[in-house]
């Protein structure tokens, strides 16, 4: 399997942990605005990415990573969002923290790698 099939991979699978967050949550005024932020975010990351591998130039995979940066670092926000406020347990969301910034780091680096070939 090739990297970029395992990147595939790990963006679906972070954007399926997501749902089932927002799935989770209660179903009062403000679990579901940050819910539905996360969830469009959450879920961004790995079409954008998909959506990357089918560029055209390098210019334009460059961009669509760029828009998977801007997703992913929102989503880290909300979750920040929903620890910070007492709607979700941080040790119930740090997993998935932590592989979002993994994600984050790995989009970056790639970003960075495309700009110097």
């Amino acid at each position: 399997m090739s990297k970029q099939d395992e990147f595939k991979q790990r963006t679906k699978a972070f954007g399926l942990r997501v749902i089932r967050l927002v799935q989770s949550l209660g179903d009062d005024r403000v679990s579901r605005v940050i819910g539905n932020q996360l969830l469009r975010s959450g879920t961004s990351v790995g079409a954008n990415y998909r959506g990357a591998c089918r560029a055209r130039s390098a210019a334009e995979f460059r961009a669509k990573l760029g828009i998977c940066e801007e997703e992913c670092d929102e989503s880290i926000y909300w979750i920040e969002l929903l620890v910070d406020s007492d709607l979700v347990k941080e040790e119930l969301v740090a997993p998935l923290l932590s592989e979002a910034d993994e994600l984050l780091a790995m989009i970056v680096a790639s970003i960075n790698t495309s700009r110097n070939k």
